[in-house]
């Protein structure tokens, strides 16, 4: 008996495009085999769960199915095209997009949130790949972004990607970050895209975007912190705590700084692969109290009016 799309993903056939997507990301997140490693079954249910999911998000391909069922295929309506099929974000015509990053959570490195994707179908035997023998075609390219954590960027090291091959079969592709990665660069997975007619796979092609740090930003080779001091760390100077990518460090704060203040840490940016490593500037952020009595205002007033200076001096247009 045939299988009830509809009824895989707990719907009736008067569903609207945002229940089944809802409804998708529901089941999707909870039957995918990379959170059910325990579970032999999670496989299967997944399987069924994409495959209602490819015909009812395409509004040409539900018309079909609901007008003549599972033989809609013989009919001329096609099912889910053949290809690898990438989950990160369920969009069909006419559906509203969601974003598996939110079911699987986080961004930490490592996690399969940071590579999941859309990709897109690159010609086969287009820039890279080699002539062919008659009758052997190479599989087409595959293209994507990628977001990865900043950390991840500078220090380098290894996340994963989660595909769903034409066959069913869940892959895990293991993939390699270099140390010192800029946003844009682009990562090659060879023999990882779409199956030639009787030549080699084609690539995978991962553009890189690498994600905003609260505290860090990078130029170059050089890595930039804020670091916040209070206002008596400002005043008398102190020795504070900086983290850096090779580890937390002890920085010497002279008396008298403000904010603004940038003290360079040699050697502590961002160490790319055959380059020399480029330095960490800390910029000091000098932080108030929330609130201040009388007597504490009357005592800047005092050391303002003895100290005075003129910090708009040189402030032009």
């Amino acid at each position: 008996m045939a299988e009830d799309y509809y009824k895989t993903l707990g719907l009736s056939r008067d569903a609207s495009q945002a229940d089944i997507d809802k409804a998708y990301a529901k089941l999707a997140r909870k039957y995918h085999p990379d959170v059910n490693p325990d579970d032999k079954t999670a496989k299967k249910k997944f399987q069924a769960v994409q495959a209602a999911y490819d015909v009812l998000k395409d509004p040409s391909k539900r018309e079909m199915y609901n007008r003549y069922g599972s033989s809609f295929e013989q009919m001329g309506g096609g099912g889910p095209q053949p290809g690898p099929q990438w989950r990160a974000a369920g969009a069909g015509p006419g559906g509203a997009e969601f974003d598996f990053s939110q079911l699987f959570g986080g961004e930490g490195a490592g996690g399969f949130a940071d590579l999941f994707g859309q990709f897109r179908r690159g010609a086969p035997g287009g820039p890279g790949r080699r002539g062919r023998a008659a009758g052997r075609a190479p599989g087409a390219d595959l293209h994507s972004e990628v977001q990865i954590p900043f950390n991840l960027a500078v220090t380098g090291g290894e996340t994963h990607l989660s595909i769903s091959r034409p066959s069913g079969q869940v892959e895990t592709l293991s993939v390699k970050i270099p140390k010192g990665i800029e946003d844009g660069k682009k990562i090659r997975l060879r023999g990882q895209g779409e199956a030639g007619a009787g030549g080699a796979r084609g690539d995978i092609l991962l553009t890189v975007r690498v994600a905003a740090h609260p505290w860090f930003t990078r130029r170059g080779e050089h890595l930039y912190v804020r670091v916040p001091v209070s206002l008596r760390e400002a005043a008398e100077g102190a020795t504070v705590d900086v983290p850096t990518p090779q580890g937390t460090v002890a920085l010497r704060i002279p008396p008298g700084v403000s904010s603004g203040k940038k003290l360079r840490i040699k050697g502590h940016g961002v160490a790319a692969s055959g380059k020399p490593a480029g330095d960490l500037f800390a910029e000091l952020q000098v932080v108030l109290p929330a609130k201040l009595d009388e007597a504490s205002l009357e005592a800047i007033r005092q050391i303002d009016a003895k100290h005075p200076v003129h910090p708009r001096r040189e402030l032009r247009w």
